[in-house]
């Protein structure tokens, strides 16, 4: 697909796909040589790579240890795990590697916040874009949402860059600098990818790289950076705090959001549900403040964001039971995180099941004591969630997603709560987690 000479030195894109794209748009443009090599014989994209670079070389299946070898420059997709074999030997040998943030990063003046986490960094990366919006601020959303960051370098320069970043794409960054960077939470996911937690939070605390600001969040220790203490850093949590931190203040029953240990508005004001998105709530409000967002226009936003697609969304009340999507729940965090922000005393039906990604399910028992009515498990790992739960909850198997919801109405008494939150990715049985996600409502709209 493509004459250029094996041994030809240029730069070489790893891995295709959306961010393969990105980088091949990014090179041409520059008018910079460069080959592509993937690991799959048939990788998304490559119908539309082969159409706009008709004469660029193109790899396919196992990688050429030559290719990499002789590379000036390896750009590296997210999906490529960098202990693959003959990548490994490339960056052994002090091939230079890098990513599309660590890219991004060095080509925009604008000041970025940078955001990580196990769970929730759509939700706080989203709720702060509209933060911005309501201030007044030109800001983009991007990174690993939306847009690729490479992309946004053809476009007019903003005011603010609001970045989720995954710990795939800090992989591959030393070069992030942000404004203000904060991981919202850490816990077991990707277990697949990495050696221990040890690497995977190594991995995600990549993002504090030379940045002029941090955000902690106070319930979550392993949140905490080493940073020198001329980063100025900002901490929130679901205690009342100290000053210049954010939290959660009672009086007379009722619960306030708060900085500097005074009210900013009442919690009930708040539209996400769940006690779990008081945090992300909380977490916007510090990392907004940090980057000099209006207070008041960030209150506002608080008052009128509903949520995002298969994040804890409500989907129906039938016969006094409510439905919840929780699709994007991929990991054992995400899911302990729904069942404590959503349940009551031992009022939830959980549907959980999927490619398990070395996730730990017992640490989802301690949640499911406390609040769990009925675990319903499908999919491919539901052997392996049952046998971690069945002793802690009445646990039933069952073949489909359709199924689950079904048993579960079947099982529900006024006041329950039927959530999915699958703790596992979506791989086995479905596209994504958003088609996961559609398929529960479609499932649930059928009980009607």
């Amino acid at each position: 697909m493509g004459e250029a000479p094996a041994q030809q030195l240029n730069k070489v894109i790893v891995g295709l796909g959306k961010t393969g794209l990105s980088y091949a748009r990014y090179l041409h443009k520059k008018n910079e040589a460069f080959t592509v090599v993937d690991s799959r014989e048939n990788p998304p994209g490559l119908k539309e790579f082969s159409e706009n670079y008709p004469k660029v070389r193109v790899e396919l299946g196992r990688f050429k240890e030559s290719t990499l070898l002789n590379a000036t420059e390896l750009l590296v997709s997210p999906g490529v795990d960098l202990r693959e074999p003959s990548l490994a030997k490339a960056i052994e040998r002090d091939i230079p590697i890098t990513g599309d943030i660590n890219i991004f990063a060095k080509n925009i003046a604008a000041p970025i916040v940078a955001i990580t986490g196990s769970n929730a960094k759509t939700t706080v990366v989203t709720l702060l874009g509209e933060m911005a919006k309501q201030s007044g601020v030109d800001a983009v959303v991007a990174g690993n949402i939306g847009k690729p960051v490479l992309d946004l370098l053809n476009e007019k320069m903003r005011k603010l860059y609001v970045l989720e970043v995954s710990s795939f794409q800090l992989e591959t960054t030393s070069e992030l600098g942000a404004e203000v960077a904060c991981v919202l939470n850490i816990s077991a996911d990707h277990m697949d990818r990495y050696d221990s937690m040890l690497e995977y939070h190594a991995a995600k605390h990549r993002i504090f790289q030379a940045c002029k600001q941090a955000v902690v969040n106070r319930d979550e220790p392993l949140s905490r950076p080493l940073l020198p203490a001329s980063v100025k850093q900002w901490s929130y949590g679901l205690d009342e705090g100290d000053i210049n931190q954010f939290g959660l203040i009672e009086n007379r029953g009722d619960f306030y959001l708060a900085f500097n240990k005074k009210n900013l508005m009442p919690v009930k004001e708040v539209k996400l549900s769940g006690r779990h998105n008081l945090s992300n709530a909380l977490a916007a409000l510090a990392i907004g403040y940090a980057v000099g967002l209006d207070m008041s226009a960030m209150l506002q936003t608080l008052r009128e964001f509903s949520g995002l697609p298969h994040r804890c969304q409500w989907i129906a009340d039938i016969a006094g039971v409510s439905y919840y999507n929780d699709s994007k729940g991929t990991n054992v965090g995400a899911c302990d995180a729904a069942l404590r922000g959503l349940g009551k005393v031992n009022n939830v039906i959980l549907i959980a099941g999927g490619q398990g990604k070395g996730g730990v399910f017992s640490d989802l028992g301690a949640a499911l004591k406390k609040h769990g009515k009925l675990l319903i498990v499908f999919g491919e790992d539901a052997d392996q969630i049952s046998l971690a739960l069945n002793q802690i909850v009445s646990t039933k198997k069952v073949g489909s997603l359709q199924k689950a919801v079904k048993l579960a109405s079947d099982q529900a008494s006024a006041g329950d709560i039927v959530l999915l939150s699958p703790a596992c990715a979506s791989f086995d049985m479905f596209e994504n987690y958003e088609k996961r996600g559609e398929a529960f409502i479609d499932a649930v709209e059928a009980l009607h």
